[in-house]
């Protein structure tokens, strides 16, 4: 990626859009921040490119600094995803933190300038792309104390809303808080153990190229939006698509989409290609 202005730009017109939602982390645990219409959502404190909600907040300190890779993955039904995720090369990485609680401090990148002064303990879970934490005050942090040294389990998890705690998924200058507990539509932590400890860096179905290890992803409002076919938001996506998605599976998926008849596809990233080519040939066709 050479061109981190026009990224920015692309981030800042997501940031912008109410129905776009972000991610944060790695395979298995990590933070989502979505917002409601209408939510209240103001800049986080010392100029940073973000949103600050009263159920969360998202930060992108550096997000326009990695490398974008535009994707889409069939889903069943006729249906597809569809995502911009921001890279990593694997030799940047962190190491994994050891597996245990442990307490960094008063929380200085706060999306808020009142929480500056709450304290940050690391969980421990073997993510390489972010860090998870917990964030609490008063007399909470004694009992995280308490739990320094020790792996983090369910019970902990489950414990953090009664702390008061705000989950925070942080790599580098990005971060994404979750105020507890979590509700849908809205901010979330994500913690799915048997996931997290299979070590895979993303899902087999993201066709991330080799070397890179997906940060934060961006999903733009789908075409899909259970109201019907929305032609200027897939039309939105196909331009980040050709910008930022693999040439190959570009060129694969305006062939289909031209109705040109093409053989079966030899990778998955291709065949994965041509299913969602497919679906979306169905409608746009009448269009």
């Amino acid at each position: 990626m050479s061109d981190p202005a026009g990224l920015r730009a692309v981030l800042d017109r997501a940031l912008a859009e109410p129905a776009a939602g972000w991610s944060l982390g790695g395979y298995g645990a990590g933070a989502t921040f979505r917002r409601a219409p209408g939510e209240p959502a103001f800049p986080p404190c010392g100029g940073r490119p973000g949103l600050v909600t009263p159920r969360g907040a998202l930060v992108l300190g550096e997000a326009d600094t990695l490398v974008p890779v535009a994707y889409e993955t069939a889903l069943g039904g006729g249906s597809w995803s569809q995502a911009l995720a921001l890279c990593r090369p694997l030799r940047l990485l962190p190491p994994c933190p050891a597996p245990a609680v442990s307490e960094i401090g008063p929380d200085g990148a706060a999306a808020r300038a009142e929480d500056r002064d709450a304290v940050l303990f690391c969980l421990g879970l073997t993510l390489r792309q972010a860090r998870l934490l917990a964030r609490v005050r008063g007399k909470a942090v004694p009992r995280l104390r308490a739990a320094c040294g020790r792996p983090a389990d369910a019970a902990l998890w489950a414990a953090l809303p009664g702390f008061g705690a705000v989950l925070v998924a942080q790599s580098g200058r990005d971060r994404i808080e979750v105020v507890l507990p979590d509700a849908h539509p809205g901010p979330r932590a994500l913690w799915f153990d048997k996931l997290l400890r299979l070590g895979r860096l993303h899902a087999a179905t993201a066709p991330i190229p080799p070397g890179l290890a997906p940060v934060i992803h961006l999903h733009p409002p789908h075409p899909l939006d259970g109201t019907g076919y929305d032609r200027a938001r897939h039309a939105a996506f196909e331009a980040l698509l050709a910008r930022f998605g693999d040439p190959d599976l570009v060129a694969l998926k305006r062939r289909i989409l031209a109705g040109e008849a093409v053989a079966e596809p030899r990778t998955r990233a291709a065949r994965a290609a041509a299913r969602v080519a497919r679906a979306q040939r169905r409608h746009l066709a009448p269009a």
